[in-house]
């Protein structure tokens, strides 16, 4: 993830210069630096220091601390999604935002960004569909090597839908319910069921390792009528008596027009000292949300979603 975003910073945002980039494989900083025409910094520490703003993409249990940083230093952060492991550690980038008095962290929830669901969104905000009672979500990858349990798949997989359909709704979810197929060992895949503020409720498949490729749809339902994102399949074949259209594995490449997008929008926003897309406090709520999730899987319990009051500076 860190690599595409540096080349996509590199080749397709005008507003960006990728001057360094530092990962523990030294190595491959300097290989992926040597592409886009930066240098391999010799520590996190020295590459905050040395940058106006800075990427987060290393691994999830480090987000919260980088993104901290970046506060401390007035430096614009894109941090890759979850902000953090735990509500906790979410909640001190929160707070380190709200001590400065100003917001510089962006939670990279790409989907916001991507063209389809900007359009799904638009689809429910023009009220062509009546009034939402539904919505279904499939987040299916071919493998994945992050979500490697129950409680990260819930935490680092299926929190983008706990933003996305946050998101969708401008709601909040309230309750949550998320059950497994599997009995033992790891529970993938898992279906969650969620209640939302206003009065919708929502289904939320994923599946990290369905093997045959990377897949997410997601159907909304209302009064009206309903509308589908659907994978896009530009060309499809038949062939030798079949016909259909190949499916990729690769997320990356799968959104890549969000990615760069996502980026842009940070770039330009950064250069303005403001902050667009997900924010700190909606990456907070989407661990809130994911905690109470873990929970209900491993009590087979619907539970109640919680949030503390939105701090004024997320008005």
């Amino acid at each position: 993830m860190g690599a595409a975003h540096a080349r996509t910073l590199a080749t397709s945002v005008p507003g960006a210069e990728v001057v360094r980039v530092f990962d523990m494989d030294t190595e491959r900083a300097k290989q992926v630096a040597h592409g886009v025409g930066a240098e391999a910094a010799d520590s996190a520490e020295a590459l905050v220091a040395d940058v106006d703003a800075f990427v987060v993409a290393s691994p999830d249990f480090t987000h919260a601390d980088l993104a901290v940083a970046g506060i401390e230093a007035g430096k614009h952060v894109l941090c890759e999604k979850p902000l953090a492991v735990t509500a906790d550690d979410a909640r001190r980038v929160v707070d380190a935002e709200a001590a400065a008095g100003r917001r510089f962290v962006q939670v990279g929830f790409n989907r916001r960004f991507d063209p389809g669901f900007v359009d799904l969104k638009a689809a429910i905000t023009d009220g062509s569909l009546g009034d939402v009672r539904l919505l279904h979500g499939i987040h299916r990858n071919a493998s994945n090597s992050t979500s490697t349990d129950d409680a990260t798949l819930v935490t680092g997989s299926m929190i983008h839908e706990l933003d996305t359909f946050r998101w969708l709704l401008d709601g909040e979810i309230v309750a949550i319910r998320v059950e497994s197929p599997v009995v033992d060992g790891f529970r993938d895949p898992q279906v969650a069921t969620l209640w939302t503020d206003g009065g919708q409720m929502a289904t939320a498949e994923v599946f990290v390792n369905a093997a045959y490729g990377y897949d997410v749809r997601v159907e909304v339902v209302g009064t009206g009528g309903s509308a589908s994102l659907e994978p896009r399949h530009p060309v499809l074949r038949r062939v030798s008596g079949q016909g259909g259209s190949a499916i990729g594995s690769d997320f990356v490449e799968h959104f890549a027009d969000s990615y760069r997008i996502e980026l842009a929008a940070w770039a330009d926003a950064s250069l303005r000292g403001e902050v667009v897309g997900a924010s700190a406090w909606d990456g907070y709520v989407a661990n809130v949300v994911a905690a109470a999730g873990v929970d209900a899987l491993r009590s087979g319990q619907k539970r109640d979603v919680v949030v503390p009051e939105r701090p004024s500076l997320y008005a």
